[in-house]
C-alpha cells in the first residue's frame, strides 16, 4: 500500500512535502515517547507508526503497528489514522474517528503536528471513550493481544521492513 487515493488524484503540494519533511526531522530529532514512526521510502503521504505499550497499562509489552495517511494539502487537511495491529482497543484496517483525524476535519488546526497526532492517539488509546472505530473488550483480552502483539507484526513485510530491530 505504497499509493494512496490522494496521490492518484493529486501529487502533494510543495508546502505538504516541506512540511512532512521538517515533521520527521523534528519527530526523529524528538521523539514522542512510546512512539515510533517511519514514513514510507516511496510515499511521503503514508507514515507508518508503531506504539510501545506504555508501562502500568494494559498495553504494556504491546507493540501497535499503523499507518497515517497524510492528504496531498497537508497540513491544511487532517490526515486518516489506521491500526493495524490488534490492540482491543481499536478496529484494525479501519480510518479511526478522532478529532484529529479526517472524520473530523471541522475540528483540524494546521498548527497540529504529526507529534500531536500521535500523542492524540496514544491519549485515546489509553483512555476508555468510544467512538468510531474504537471498540471495547475486557483488561484480559487487551493485555492477551499486547502480548501476541509482536508475533501478529512479524507477519507483515512492511513492518518488517520499516522497523526490522522490532523484529527478533
Amino acid at each position: 500500500m505504497s499509493s494512496t487515493p490522494s496521490t492518484i488524484e493529486h501529487p502533494p503540494t510543495k508546502e505538504c512535502i516541506s512540511r512532512l519533511r521538517r515533521e520527521f526531522i523534528e519527530i526523529s530529532k524528538n521523539p514522542v515517547e512510546n512512539i515510533l514512526v517511519c514514513p514510507h521510502p516511496d510515499n511521503i503521504l503514508e507514515w507508518h507508526y508503531v506504539i510501545l505499550g506504555p508501562a502500568n497499562t494494559v498495553y504494556e509489552s504491546g507493540i501497535y503497528y499503523g499507518q497515517l495517511i497524510f492528504k496531498y494539502n497537508y497540513p491544511l487537511s487532517p490526515p486518516s489514522i489506521i491500526m493495524t495491529t490488534p490492540s482491543g482497543r481499536f478496529e484494525t484496517g479501519k480510518r479511526l474517528c478522532l478529532s484529529i483525524s479526517d472524520f473530523h476535519p471541522e475540528n483540524w488546526s494546521p498548527s497540529w503536528s504529526s507529534s500531536s497526532i500521535l500523542l492524540g492517539l496514544l491519549s485515546f488509546m489509553v483512555d476508555t471513550d468510544i467512538t468510531l472505530g474504537s471498540i471495547n473488550t475486557t483488561n484480559d483480552e487487551k493485555r492477551l493481544l499486547a502480548s501476541k502483539s509482536a508475533d501478529f507484526n512479524k507477519k507483515n513485510d512492511t513492518f518488517c521492513k520499516l522497523f526490522p530491530y522490532l523484529v527478533d
